[in-house]
């Protein structure tokens, strides 16, 4: 009997040890096979470009192919349930927006999974700002000539969004808190529909993307201020809307996410090479080019804080304003 229970102390110490190092030699193998990393988001958009200009310079430093698989919907709460249900170990990876951290959790009243949660941050990668934009007719020549003539509308102005939601529409519902002023919300669906509202007259204004850029430029649209924190280097003679209402603060990013309870070492290892790779010029210039936003270099600790953060003021915004989804 001391032999036996001998032996079955050797054998589970011998079991004991072969557990408590499998994180860790996975992790130093980490990656030996294709990285998955979904996007929520139909290709070709910016946030799709995100994923395959950074996802391809991922590759290059980790060795492996990373495959970017587009799986919108529910403004990107069926990517984020995939990634969120997938084994912890550092082969699903997705590409999430502000709106899926900051905005759904308040506005959907069952999600599938908790973002907060269930998605590990691993590193900010991009982030912009929104344009306000009215159509050209209007009296107004500036910003704040614009919250004058819609203080004083009757009825009140009509403004349009790429969707009920979205951080286009909430931005324009914080401005109206801000600022005091009334307007009703149109919701088209997308960005190039709302634009051709504004240039219409079906409504009087919007906040865009990078994709009223050339509107603006080409005087279909007239650009009043950008929803950042600070002016835009492209436009520098716009003003920041926090010019006028310190607290207002719109910015979209884009960030590298993981299932929660991978391993801190594939954490910490995915981050390092995501800012290596933010930092590459040519990279850089892709992004810019096709409008994507610029590079959003974090810490850990700081990234985290912005997703509490945002998740804290669309929250307010979206319960002041009783904004809903069916």
């Amino acid at each position: 009997m001391p032999r036996q229970a001998g032996a079955a102390a050797a054998l589970f110490a011998t079991l004991l040890a072969g557990v408590l190092c499998a994180a860790p030699v996975g992790a130093q193998n980490y990656p030996d096979r294709p990285i998955r990393l979904l996007v929520s988001f139909p290709p070709g958009g910016a946030a799709d470009l995100v994923a395959r200009v950074v996802g391809q310079a991922l590759a290059v430093r980790l060795g492996q192919p990373v495959v970017v698989e587009n799986r919108p919907g529910s403004n990107g709460n069926v990517a984020g349930d995939l990634v969120a249900h997938a084994p912890a170990d550092g082969y699903t990876l997705m590409l999430g927006g502000s709106a899926l951290f900051a905005i759904n959790p308040h506005l959907y009243a069952r999600m599938p999974f908790d973002p907060l949660s269930d998605l590990k941050p691993v590193a900010s990668l991009v982030s912009n700002a929104l344009l306000l934009t009215e159509n050209p007719a209007l009296a107004p020549k500036n910003f704040a000539s614009f919250i004058a003539y819609a203080r004083q509308a009757r009825p009140p102005l009509l403004y349009g969004s790429i969707g009920n939601g979205s951080e286009h529409h909430l931005a324009m519902e914080l401005l109206k808190l801000e600022a005091g002023i009334a307007m009703t919300h149109v919701p088209y669906r997308g960005g190039a529909p709302a634009a051709v509202g504004v240039m219409g007259g079906e409504v009087a204004a919007m906040f865009g993307g990078g994709s009223v850029a050339t509107l603006v430029q080409s005087g279909k649209l007239r650009a009043l201020a950008v929803s950042g924190r600070r002016r835009s280097a492209e436009i520098p003679d716009l003003p920041s809307i926090s010019e006028f209402y310190p607290a207002y603060d719109v910015t979209l990013w884009q960030g590298l996410f993981a299932p929660a309870g991978t391993p801190p070492p594939i954490v910490a290892r995915l981050h390092a090479e995501a800012d290596t790779v933010l930092a590459e010029p040519a990279l850089i210039q892709k992004l810019a080019a096709a409008g994507s936003g610029e590079p959003y270099i974090t810490t850990p600790d700081e990234f985290s804080a912005r997703i509490r953060l945002d998740n804290a003021r669309y929250g307010k915004v979206i319960a002041d304003s009783g904004i809903h989804v069916e």
